[in-house]
């Protein structure tokens, strides 16, 4: 039902910002006559009126043609017959897209046999390439990832994500002075840099980050981010609109002013951010269970400079 908010919005735009997946999925629904408004297809871009009833009716994605590849590193936490828990390092990409073609995290695990059968992935047009893919890692983020190895614990987990009962804590160092803080904003992309994400949106998805001080550093500060939310770069945009930029962050930071702070970020590489704890209730079991991962080599080395100053 549209609510008297979302009055006017686009189909397509209040499809996107009600389910957890991307618009060119919904494009293809809506395209296919698996949406409807009070029983009738609608165009992508129908304005919707209050009180509206939106039916969707999800197609499931093609299988993966993505292929197995030896030799991509990552370390293994748990695997079962449901999931497998990685700890993913600093530079590797999670799954094939454009410029990513191969040596994946899913070209890793297709080569250590984790996937029992094909399985697509609901949220782009390379969603055959993404089997068990339920969340994911930005390519310069590190730390702990679930995937799934079966449809049914795919789906389960999906429920989770999208309900937000997930534990995720995250370890950052940020550029400046960083204070303990609670963001709950709405989340968008830049109207101007398709590359990038904003919480200065009229329209969007709501997005909430805890932020806590673990630590003050030379020029820079050692924090944790709790989400209650998971939208794209949630954590980089929170920090960086707040003035306090991921150290390191090729999209969202900037140069630090502060010289060992500049020379520290050139050296790690890649954004200092680290997904430390991941918590989940088990799709086979029921059990909650939680995973957690130290930061990598770089990151620590990253700390233990700043807090020598």
């Amino acid at each position: 039902m549209v609510p008297r908010e979302q009055a006017g919005a686009r189909l397509d735009r209040f499809l996107a910002d009600t389910l957890p997946v991307s618009r060119s999925e919904l494009k293809r629904w809506i395209e296919r006559g698996r949406v409807t408004v009070n029983g009738s297809r609608r165009e992508a871009d129908a304005k919707l009126r209050e009180g509206e009833r939106v039916l969707v009716r999800p197609e499931e994605p093609p299988p993966t043609t993505a292929r197995a590849e030896e030799g991509v590193a990552f370390e293994v936490l748990h695997v079962d017959d449901d999931v497998v828990v990685v700890n993913k390092p600093p530079g590797l990409v999670v799954h094939p897209a454009r410029g990513h073609a191969g040596g994946t995290l899913v070209n890793g695990l297709l080569a250590r046999g984790f996937f029992r059968m094909p399985m697509g992935q609901d949220e782009d047009d390379e969603a055959h390439a993404r089997p068990g893919i339920v969340h994911r890692l930005d390519r310069g983020t590190s730390g702990v990832m679930v995937v799934a190895r079966t449809p049914e614990a795919r789906e389960k987990l999906k429920e989770q994500f999208s309900a937000h009962t997930i534990e995720r804590r995250y370890e950052a160092v940020v550029v400046g002075r960083a204070e303990a803080k609670t963001w709950s904003t709405l989340h968008g992309r830049h109207p101007r840099d398709r590359l990038r994400f904003t919480t200065h949106v009229p329209r969007g998805r709501r997005a909430v980050t805890h932020v806590r001080v673990l630590a003050t550093l030379k020029g820079a500060t050692h924090v944790e981010c709790t989400l209650e939310t998971g939208r794209t770069h949630q954590i980089r945009v929170h920090l960086a609109e707040s003035g306090t930029p991921v150290l390191g962050d090729p999209l969202y930071g900037r140069a630090p002013r502060d010289v060992l702070v500049r020379e520290v970020g050139a050296r790690l590489g890649h954004q200092a951010l680290h997904a430390r704890v991941l918590g989940f209730v088990h799709p086979g079991s029921g059990v909650r269970v939680r995973f957690e991962a130290e930061p990598p080599p770089d990151f620590a080395a990253a700390l233990r400079e700043l807090a020598a100053g």
